[in-house]
């Protein structure tokens, strides 16, 4: 019998051992470090009214290309489908912007919810209502979200918040003070509104103001100092949302008056120090220095 060499066998023993080692399956990752300059990936939440009936309305979201992660019901009892994980992009924004971002798809929720939207009459366009036990459901998953996600008051926003040049939805029956109601999202306080809506039904400001005060609480609003079609959308969604009784797109002083109040924050009131009460003297003695 022929003997192999030491160094033969030792290079065959190592091939026996890496032929019971299987590879690796993925690359070596150490997660035990962390870096304290990271955020939620979600920011911002979408509301959506889906302008069609419920067997249409997830036809279209689940087989189109437009998607939402949530479609709330129009049924007796309200309840929602999940239709794309949180973790996951959902297509509903499209063209958009919001303050410092745009393509709000990337950083934000999307919540359908059925309602047929508005229909053309003689007197107008008239918009649906939405049942209270929808409204019900819908802050509870809000309340939800928010909690996961940390998402600040002015950040749950409609789609025409963030579309005004082509979007109505959720629309002026949405009701947006129920949320607000319930600590959802930001509202301008009755009584600041009140007291400053004198000094602008003296004097309205010119349309340049409205522009920078509609661009500093978050619209995409051209820059012009001319009331043009684009500013009068945004002022129609911003009236929309803030003062449903009229919303015709003009500028006017209630609506000066409740966007100042938005965009202005509120004053803090100084804390007079408190004053110690000083030792008196004695009866029969003189106070010392």
């Amino acid at each position: 019998m022929k003997l192999l060499p030491l160094a033969a066998l030792s290079t065959a023993a190592a091939l026996l051992a890496g032929c019971a080692t299987a590879p690796p399956a993925g690359p070596r990752i150490d997660t035990t470090l962390s870096a304290r300059s990271q955020s939620d990936r979600i920011k911002y939440i979408i509301i959506h009214y889906t302008v069609s009936d419920l067997p249409r309305s997830i036809k279209i979201l689940t087989q189109q290309e437009v998607s939402a992660h949530y479609l709330l019901t129009d049924t007796e009892q309200p309840f929602f489908y999940t239709l794309v994980d949180e973790s996951r992009q959902a297509n509903h924004a499209g063209l958009s912007s919001w303050k410092i971002y745009n393509q709000l798809n990337s950083a934000s929720i999307g919540i359908e919810i059925v309602n047929p939207g508005f229909v053309e009459t003689p007197q107008g366009r008239v918009y649906a209502p939405f049942p209270p036990a929808q409204i019900d459901q819908l802050i509870l998953l809000l309340k939800q979200i928010v909690a996961r996600h940390d998402i600040k008051p002015e950040n749950i926003l409609g789609h025409n918040d963030i579309a005004p040049q082509r979007k109505q939805d959720p629309g002026p029956m949405f009701p947006w003070k129920r949320l607000a109601d319930a600590g959802l999202v930001a509202w301008p306080e009755a009584s600041r509104v009140a007291a400053r809506l004198p000094l602008f039904q003296q004097q309205l400001p010119d349309v340049a103001w409205f522009q920078r005060k509609l661009a500093q609480h978050g619209y995409a609003v051209p820059q012009t100092g001319e009331l043009d079609q684009a500013t009068r959308n945004v002022m129609v969604v911003f009236q929309s949302k803030y003062r449903q009784s009229l919303y015709d797109g003009v500028p006017d002083a209630e609506s000066a008056a409740i966007l100042d109040v938005l965009t202005s924050p509120v004053p803090v009131m100084a804390i007079p120090p408190t004053v110690m009460p000083q030792p008196q003297p004695a009866p029969g003695t003189l106070p010392t220095e």
